[in-house]
Parts: C-alpha cells; structure tokens; sequence
C-alpha cells in the first residue's frame, strides 16, 4: 500500500461518485430501521446537492497510488438548512436550534472507506484533516455528524474521537453527533 491524501475541489468530486454509492449501499446494508430510506440515495441525490448547497466544502480523498480508496466530506453550511428535509417533514429536528452558536454548523458529512483499507489508520488521518478544517472556521462553535442506524463501526469511531451522542432522529434511523 501506498497511502496518500489529496484534497479535491468541487470540479473533481466525480473521482468518488463510486465511493459515495458504495457507501449508500454500504449504510443500507447494515440498516434494521427504514433501509428503503436508501433507496433514493447516491451521488447525485446526496453529494452533488449537498456541495451545491453548502458555503464552503472540504474534501479529502485516500489514495492508494491511483486508485481512490476513501474519503471525507466536510460542509460548512446555515443552520437552516438542516430545518428542512425528510427528517423534520416527520416531525423531528437534526439539532435543537437554539443550542447553536452563530448562523452556521460544521458537519462531517460523509465518509467512507473501501473494504480492505479500514482499520489501517486511514479513517483517521482523513478525520483529522477535517477537523483542522471544521476548526479553521472560528465563527463555527457547533459541528455535527450524523451515523446512520446499524454503522457501528463508525459511532464507535466517532465516539471515540470525542464525540458525543446528542440525540437520534427518525425513530433512531439516525444519531446525531455533537462536539459537546
């Protein structure tokens, strides 16, 4: 293995388009509640949306020489834009608004890694990096990360980096994260 990281603009997010599905594909597998919620999820319901809609995007790919093995997308975004969407359509919130600081939130959006590179510190060179990121913005207090029922490796993960359950949503379809 020959690991490096790249950070990539928006222009090039097409090098993770197999990754994003795989890891779509990946949360619907080990999902118990609402798997069909996946059903409509990909690169191009998901990613593409999500970097168009954010005020600042950051994200880092693994590569293994030239092969794309993993990556980790990072947003800086309103927090009104987590008001909308599927999980408050159902009468439930991503976060408690007033418990933000300031107009925007960071969130650790997607991160995935290909089979046969985890648990090989990958996972955690690309959550550092985007840490430092989350951070550099100084008016951001609060950053999320959202883990989808049934990813218990990455709760674990996050958990054990620092963060903290806040609550869950969609009937525990997902559990959000906060940087208590």
């Amino acid at each position: 293995m020959n690991i490096h990281y790249k950070v990539i603009s928006e222009d090039n997010i097409s090098c993770i388009r197999d990754l994003c599905n795989g890891l779509m594909a990946y949360q619907k597998s080990v999902a118990h509640i609402h798997p069909e919620f996946f059903d409509g999820m990909c690169f191009e319901t998901r990613m593409v949306p999500a970097v168009k809609s954010s005020k600042a995007n950051y994200i880092v790919v693994a590569k293994d020489g030239d092969e794309v093995v993993g990556y980790a997308y990072s947003t800086i975004a309103p927090k009104e834009t987590y008001s909308g969407g599927f999980a408050t359509l159902q009468c439930h919130a991503f976060f408690d608004f007033d418990s933000v600081e300031g107009d925007d939130v960071g969130c650790l959006s997607q991160f995935f890694i290909k089979e046969g590179y985890r648990s090989k510190g990958i996972g955690g060179v690309m959550f550092d990096m985007s840490m430092e990121w989350l951070r550099s913005f100084e008016d951001v207090k609060d950053v999320f990360i959202f883990v989808s029922d049934g990813n218990d490796g990455a709760l674990k993960f996050y958990l054990d980096k620092g963060f903290k359950t806040s609550h869950r949503i969609l009937d525990g379809f997902i559990t959000v994260l906060r940087n208590l």
